[in-house]
């Protein structure tokens, strides 16, 4: 290689490593530029809640009832108990309830003490209990269904409640309720902020709230006549919560 040629190569390699040298930074430089991003506005948003209540007439009753017997021994309060349940289930099975409507709710037996004061608790028996859970479909026979259980046996109606044997029609009513005031709430604060409903942005439901009146209570007696039980009116009702975009 002349030595002309030797100069010429040194000089394009220079000129080569410079121009490296003066777009590095430019690369990186334009690396580490972030692109904008445009942020938008929050939307203006509403949350309301509404219960929405429909009155409904019972057509099932639910009865509590016991038979609690008294002996000596722990055996003897048993087989007593025994025998007179064994006769309640027979006066039910009677008067039309079905078995499947029929469940044994709560079964015990205890000890019973005498406490005098200054003395030891000493036994002076046992107490044996059967509670029964009962399902009256036609709440034309309630009265005497209880009537035919005390005769049988039954000493102890602990409460009767009212229901629905089938409440998804009226809770639907319900739900439409609270919709339709949640709607209209909406709207009026909404106008009177000068805005309005753009849309629903979620919804949800609390579940359904049953209100009746307070649970009968019984003690057994003897009565010529059929118990009078009045069922009278339920209150259904179910809470919805929503929270809606407004807009201008």
């Amino acid at each position: 290689m002349t030595a002309v040629n030797s100069r010429l190569l040194k000089s394009f390699a220079l000129g080569v490593l410079t121009a490296g040298l003066a777009v590095a930074p430019m690369m990186a430089a334009a690396q580490t530029t972030s692109t904008p991003v445009l942020m938008m506005p929050a939307p203006s948003t509403l949350s309301l809640s509404a219960a929405g209540e429909v009155a409904a007439t019972p057509d099932m009753a639910t009865i509590h009832f016991a038979v609690v017997t008294q002996s000596g021994t722990a055996s003897g309060a048993m087989k007593a108990n025994s025998v007179k349940m064994n006769e309640v289930m027979a006066a039910l099975k009677a008067a039309g309830i079905a078995s499947k409507d029929i469940q044994t709710s709560n079964l015990n037996l205890n000890p019973q003490y005498n406490y005098a004061d200054g003395q030891a608790p000493k036994l002076t028996g046992y107490q044996a209990q059967n509670q029964i859970t009962v399902r009256i479909n036609d709440l034309n026979q309630t009265g005497t269904v209880i009537d035919a259980v005390i005769k049988a046996g039954i000493n102890q109606v602990d409460s009767i409640n009212f229901g629905l044997k089938n409440d998804d029609a009226v809770l639907d009513q319900a739900r439409q309720s609270a919709v339709a005031t949640l709607l209209k709430r909406a709207n009026l604060y909404a106008t009177a902020t000068g805005m309005k409903v753009k849309r629903i942005i979620s919804i949800e439901e609390g579940g359904p709230v049953y209100n009746q009146p307070q649970p009968m209570m019984f003690r057994a007696k003897a009565a010529d006549a059929s118990t009078p039980v009045s069922a009278g009116e339920l209150q259904l009702s179910v809470n919805v919560s929503a929270t809606f975009e407004l807009e201008k």
